[in-house]
């Protein structure tokens, strides 16, 4: 196979890894209308079902780490795959089964632990497998994909609701929308058998010939040889007999450093305005509720435009330079909109404030992390490493979607001097300390492999 085709495949994975992570996310938010309506759910139940995924994205990311050294990343990937899949099937039961909420949630979880093993092992399989030249901007595929999986599901379930009538949707037309994330699932399954296993898991297990074959298929003969060297000097350092300790010094501060990055991607405040923006585009716009399509396009266009613009730039102007431009970006966009809050002037200021807080998360925290998740951490730990990154990034993910609408409806919040902007000052506290993290503490690894990174460390 050509280095370009074998490229290209593993490219393949990383985008429908993303994508599925986007869509089993984003499914839910299409079809909970009509299930709420078919089951008559209340209020706290249907955000016990909507929600509930989030509790398999945390156990799956926890679960990724001793799945992925026992059986490799891309067992674990075959794996999460079949969950999502399951998840997919399950949560549309056909009506001759006798689907029950509690059913649904427990597709729901399924589905959310093939988030989590995938949100962990994808842009890690993708790292180390990548050469260096070109890792940032494989990595940002991933994240790319994961915009993508958003907008293609939202238009799968707004072409599968508008084909039936508002009864029917209630009736089946839910079930259609689950259904519709197969075709990736399936095909991410089958993929996922072409593809090689990692160079660096398979130096782990000490079978170094097929591991220097895989690396010869990407970078041919001369570099596969230096960089295999440097893999086993890499783990030779770590593997003198003594087990590695994750509560040593050295080790827990690289772990900690990765972990309170990923938590300060949705520190942000990303998932609160994606998800309860709709009133600041009522507002500045004058769109009805029936116009959340428009809105959605809006969103997911900026989104996915700026997300092409990191991939393109994260290997020619570095990591660390889009974290200052895009948190630069996210500042300005916020305090835009705060202002026009606090002035109880909403408008299009206020929309170009949001649009502008989307480009540059899209343009910075929304890939580069992957990015740096996926290549900061050394050989020896970066399994466990990158799961307790990710499954704190899901913990707060879900800190943040259950105190934006209790902040939002707040007395302070509602009454002078906010008017409702405290949230977003807030994420600018979170955002200048994003800054003050990359400045201190992120190393730059634009065009090093993954062993000269870890020098970093020492």
């Amino acid at each position: 196979m050509k280095k370009g085709v074998f490229l290209l495949l593993i490219a393949a994975v990383s985008a429908l890894g993303g994508l599925l992570f986007g869509y089993d996310t984003g499914v839910i938010n299409g079809a909970q209308f009509y299930l709420t309506e078919h089951f008559g759910l209340s209020d706290a139940l249907k955000g016990w079902v909507v929600g509930s995924a989030l509790l398999g994205c945390l156990v799956g990311a926890i679960a990724a780490a001793p799945l992925s050294i026992l059986i490799g990343r891309k067992w674990s990937l075959i794996i999460s795959a079949i969950f999502f899949t399951i998840s997919a099937y399950g949560s549309g039961l056909p009506e001759l089964f006798p689907q029950t909420v509690s059913m649904l949630v427990v597709f729901r979880i399924i589905g959310g632990l093939g988030i989590g093993v995938a949100s962990m092992n994808a842009p890690m399989y993708i790292a180390e497998i990548a050469p260096s030249n070109i890792r940032g901007r494989m990595v940002t595929y991933y994240q790319l994909a994961i915009v993508i999986g958003f907008f293609v599901v939202f238009l799968a379930t707004y072409f599968i609701g508008n084909e039936l009538s508002v009864e029917e949707n209630i009736e089946f037309g839910w079930r259609r929308m689950f259904w519709s994330e197969l075709i990736p699932s399936l095909l991410f399954l089958i993929l996922l058998f072409i593809v090689p296993k990692s160079p660096r898991w398979l130096a782990l297990k000490g079978k170094d010939a097929d591991a220097l074959a895989v690396l010869q298929k990407i970078n041919g003969n001369e570099i596969a040889e230096k960089e295999m060297h440097q893999i086993k000097e890499s783990l030779n350092e770590t593997n003198d007999g003594v087990k590695v300790s994750y509560f040593s010094k050295a080790v827990f501060v690289i772990i900690a450093i990765g972990t309170v990055l990923s938590m300060l991607q949705q520190f942000t405040g990303i998932n609160a305005v994606l998800y309860y923006g709709a009133d600041i585009f009522e507002k500045a716009l004058g769109f009805g509720k029936e116009d959340v399509l428009a809105q959605q396009i809006l969103l997911a266009f900026v989104n996915l435009v700026f997300t092409f613009v990191a991939m393109f730039t994260v290997d020619k102007f570095g990591r660390k330079p889009l974290l200052y431009i895009g948190s630069a970006g996210m500042i300005v966009g916020f305090l835009l909109l705060g202002i026009t809050l606090q002035q109880e002037n909403v408008g299009v200021l206020s929309l170009i404030g949001v649009l502008l807080f989307i480009a540059s998360f899209a343009l910075s925290m929304g890939p580069v992390v992957w990015v740096l998740l996926s290549e900061m951490f050394p050989n020896k730990i970066r399994s466990v490493a990158m799961s307790v990154a990710v499954a704190a990034q899901w913990a707060a993910n879900y800190i943040v979607s259950q105190s934006f609408p209790v902040v939002m409806g707040s007395e302070t919040n509602n009454s002078a001097p906010w008017n409702g902007s405290l949230p977003y000052y807030i994420f600018i506290v979170f955002i200048l300390v994003i800054v003050y993290v990359t400045y201190k503490f992120i190393p730059e690894t634009k065009g090093k492999s993954l062993e000269e990174i870890e020098e970093f460390w020492k």
